[in-house]
């Protein structure tokens, strides 16, 4: 199922012996749009540090009771290397923190682009050779949800809003849309917008340019944030722009891996 960004905010992360704290934001990569950590604050317990938890990590998620389960110790989390989140969060601290709980790295070789649907039993990092540590030290591609909420959207022929929010594939934890607030231009409409159709992200102007054009968005199918994103919503989205949808390039990306033998 699709959500958003806020929607998982505030979420409980439980150990496997008791609650290590809150969801306050997420790093993605911004190349492959995948959510790779989550910042859990943890409150007292471990005096106000606020830790990363790879979705990786996440056995169950129960949305009920708004409480994601990791497959980690209080322990674990209370001994993983400090990273202060208020800050980036270098490719040297990812190989010590991977390293650390001995997940694979999501960037290069055979585990690559590295995500897991929950409860999928997790490689552990196995050696890269023939990469060497340029690849394992090369600048990280991580950005924070909540720094990139508020960047201007650029069409192909001017400015039509800013970034509101994200919605996210809660098995894959892959970002499907970015929520586009329009109001300057047409009150109250709201429309998604999705990574592959952003032709490229600045990030010292904090704009996102799209390769589609004003009138095109103004005349797409609306987003409510109170409706779920049912698939046929998305086909009539993706149709409006005459562009493949995601789901039919997965399906043609695993049948080449199955004819190639992978």
């Amino acid at each position: 199922m699709q959500r958003k960004t806020t929607q998982l905010q505030g979420l409980t992360i439980r150990a496997t012996d008791g609650d290590l704290g809150t969801v306050d934001d997420f790093y993605f990569d911004d190349e492959t749009w995948t959510i790779r950590y989550l910042t859990v604050e943890t409150g007292g317990w471990l005096g106000g540090r606020a830790v990363l938890i790879s979705p990786i990590s996440i056995t169950h998620a129960d949305w009920q009771s708004k409480r994601l389960d990791v497959a980690l110790t209080k322990k674990q989390v209370e001994n993983s290397p400090n990273i202060d989140t208020h800050k980036p969060v270098s490719r040297q601290h990812e190989v010590e923190y991977l390293g650390y709980f001995g997940y694979p790295y999501y960037w290069a070789g055979p585990y690559s682009p590295g995500y897991y649907p929950m409860g999928t039993p997790v490689p552990i990092n196995a050696p890269m050779e023939g990469l060497g540590k340029s690849v394992e030290l090369a600048d990280t591609h991580l950005r924070s949800t909540q720094a990139i909420t508020g960047y201007y959207i650029e069409a192909t022929d001017g400015e039509i809003g800013h970034v509101n929010g994200f919605v996210v594939d809660d098995e894959t934890w892959t970002i499907r849309y970015m929520e586009v607030a329009t109001q300057n231009w047409w009150p109250g409409k709201k429309v998604l917008v999705a990574p592959d159709w952003i032709q490229r992200v600045s990030w010292a102007e904090s704009k996102v340019f799209v390769e589609l054009t004003r009138g095109s968005i103004q005349g797409g199918p609306e987003y409510v944030e109170s409706r779920p994103i049912t698939r046929e919503y998305e086909n009539v989205l993706y149709s409006h722009y005459g562009l493949p949808p995601y789901w039919l390039r997965a399906t043609q990306n695993e049948s080449s891996l199955t004819l190639s033998g992978v």
